[in-house]
């Protein structure tokens, strides 16, 4: 009996991607596996942003293909096209809030926008997605500037999951936390993969993130893939770009020593 291969969760084929005469991703070919927390790392400027753009379609590509969960987004029509787009969520970097609008808001508003629903449903679901972070009503009733760096990520995180997503897309999830904060946003995604069955793409500096979560971590040097395996594969790997990235501070610690620094109040 011949069995049907599911399709990855996202498939980048000859991916090509730049700016004028400046070729930021250079023909990057990467397939990631339903069900993998993959992390991605690289060097500022390597291209990591620019890759999880291209995949969302935020920004055009100059050749390749991209598959989400088996379609091809250059051939779907608007209605397909939609429907896929609906099955990621993304946390972007700063988080992305809408100043004017309060958490609660902000994690309702993909439900308004997206999906024929009630405002009063949409408040009651993204106020259930808060509680799904850690968060409450009274967090739910702050505006961005009033919350803390840690709060901010969850609200984000909080709203990438508002549409029930299959696909779940960081970048840099815990950039700016302090250590404490950070051990505690990569346990919550942990959760939160094994509990809803996601499957998450991860760009990430932080090397106790992908020691702790990551099934397979992807390291892109000037705009392309230098090695894509575990994270003690890379540790042994004799790529001089992998070495130079993992010899860091970080690279023989695990990822509880985050513990030893100081945490900060209202993360």
């Amino acid at each position: 009996m011949t069995v049907t291969p599911i399709p990855a969760a996202i498939q980048v084929r000859d991916l090509v991607v730049g700016f004028g005469d400046r070729t930021v991703i250079d023909h990057v070919s990467l397939d990631v596996a339903r069900g993998e927390i993959l992390g991605v790392v690289g060097g500022s400027g390597s291209g990591k942003s620019v890759l999880l753009a291209s995949i969302i379609g935020l920004l055009p590509k100059r050749c390749g293909r991209i598959e989400i969960g088996g379609v091809d987004l250059d051939h779907a029509d608007a209605v397909l096209r939609r429907q896929v787009a609906n099955r990621w969520g993304v946390l972007f970097q700063q988080g992305a809030l809408f100043s004017s609008l309060t958490a609660v808001e902000n994690v309702a508003f993909p439900m308004l926008e997206q999906l024929d629903v009630t405002r009063g449903l949409a408040t009651e679901v993204a106020l259930a997605k808060l509680a799904m972070v850690g968060l409450d009503a009274r967090d739910g009733a702050k505006f961005p500037a009033e919350l803390s760096g840690g709060m901010t990520k969850r609200v984000a995180l909080a709203r990438a999951l508002a549409l029930e997503p299959e696909l779940l897309l960081l970048d840099e999830p815990t950039s700016g936390l302090d250590p404490i904060s950070a051990g505690d946003f990569d346990t919550l995604i942990a959760t939160l993969h094994k509990t809803l069955g996601l499957t998450v793409f991860m760009i990430t500096h932080d090397l106790a993130s992908l020691d702790a979560i990551c099934d397979r971590v992807a390291v892109l040097v000037r705009g392309r893939f230098a090695a894509i395996g575990t994270m003690a594969a890379l540790r042994m790997s004799r790529e001089p770009s992998v070495q130079a990235y993992f010899k860091g501070r970080w690279a023989d610690a695990p990822a509880n020593d985050r513990a030893a620094a100081p945490a900060r109040a209202g993360s």
